[in-house]
């Protein structure tokens, strides 16, 4: 028994040894597979730093290239937009408007500001509306200095819309001076005389003629004297103040008008305009001193900053072929009191 004893501790003893190598054994793997997972860990973390490192780097380098870029194109943008500057302020004078109370120079020269009112093509209800608001604008903004109408074409128009015009300009307390480039025939010619200050180059014409009518439709015998009641009525208005202006009679004005020609189209060229007291000055040269923009910049634009002429109120008139193929235009309907006071002697102004 007791060497059976001592067999089972000697047995127990080698069992217990042999699960504590096993356990050493495991400890001994475990530690090195945990070794090898802490290294592989740390692997992979360094190659994260440097994977993160480089993208730092090239982040860096991505910005610096853009920042190059950046640089460059605002470079060339900048130059860019210099030479359109350059190119722009190569449309525009270094001169300003000039200002004077009297405007017309001792060489007789006469110098327009941009206080300046076009007036061309046939007279209107818009064509007053334009004048006369511009007329009010700029006696808002200084009474004491010259307001310019210039007449570089015009046949004339509406009795009531230059009547109004008229009126703006007596009642401005600028003074109004009118200046006739080309011609100014009727209601822009009556605008002309009757104006306190007027102007026309030596070449210019001008036409005076009475009051007469187009083709007004299908008019009984008593219409026809009722309108002609009411045009005789309108030329009292005009005909007088201008015969007056004259130092002659109206009746006289009416007989030197078919004195000259039979249609009663009385035409001077402005030298000749003065001496009748049509215009009080005739000039030998114009300073547009408001054209301080290049005006083929904005070619064809009707603004004070191109062609000075070519702006004003446009009438809504459409040309048109009538049945002979002749050329003609629509004159916009008028008040029912309203007469044409217009040259047009082949009928190309036509009333609807």
């Amino acid at each position: 028994m007791r060497a059976e004893i001592t067999r089972l501790k000697t047995e127990k003893e080698l069992i217990a040894e042999r699960i504590a190598i096993a356990n050493a054994k495991r400890q001994a793997e475990s530690e090195e597979e945990m070794a090898k997972i802490a290294a592989e860990r740390d692997r992979i973390a360094r190659e994260g730093e440097l994977a993160k490192a480089e993208a730092t780097t090239l982040t860096h380098r991505l910005k610096a290239v853009q920042t190059a870029s950046a640089i460059e194109i605002s470079r060339l943008q900048g130059e860019i937009q210099a030479i359109e500057t350059r190119e722009k302020r190569g449309n525009f004078a270094d001169s300003e408007p000039v200002y004077l109370e009297n405007p017309l120079r001792d060489d007789g020269t006469l110098v327009i500001s941009d206080r300046r009112i076009p007036l061309n093509g046939p007279i209107t209800m818009a064509t007053a509306d334009f004048i006369t608001d511009r007329i009010d604008y700029y006696n808002n903004k200084d009474r004491k200095f010259p307001i310019f109408i210039v007449i570089n074409d015009s046949p004339g128009g509406s009795v009531m819309a230059g009547y109004r015009i008229l009126k703006s300009m007596e009642a401005s307390d600028a003074p109004v001076h009118v200046v006739v480039k080309s011609f100014a025939a009727s209601m822009a010619a009556t605008i002309a005389t009757l104006a306190k200050e007027s102007y026309a180059y030596p070449n210019a014409v001008i036409l005076h003629h009475q009051i007469s009518f187009g083709s007004m439709g299908r008019l009984n015998l008593t219409q026809q004297r009722e309108l002609v009641e009411e045009g005789n009525r309108w030329w009292a208005r005009f005909g007088t103040p201008i015969a007056e202006k004259m130092g002659i009679t109206t009746d006289e004005l009416i007989k030197r008008m078919y004195a000259h020609s039979s249609s009663g189209d009385w035409t001077e060229f402005g030298e000749e305009a003065q001496k009748l007291k049509w215009v009080n000055h005739v000039v030998s040269g114009i300073e547009e001193s408001s054209l301080r923009v290049n005006p083929d910049m904005n070619p064809g634009a009707a603004t004070h900053s191109g062609d000075p002429d070519a702006s004003g109120p446009i009438p809504d008139l459409t040309e048109a072929l009538d049945e002979d193929g002749r050329p003609f235009m629509f004159l916009p309907r008028t008040n029912p009191k309203d007469v044409y006071f217009i040259y047009n002697p082949d009928s190309y102004y036509r009333l609807r």
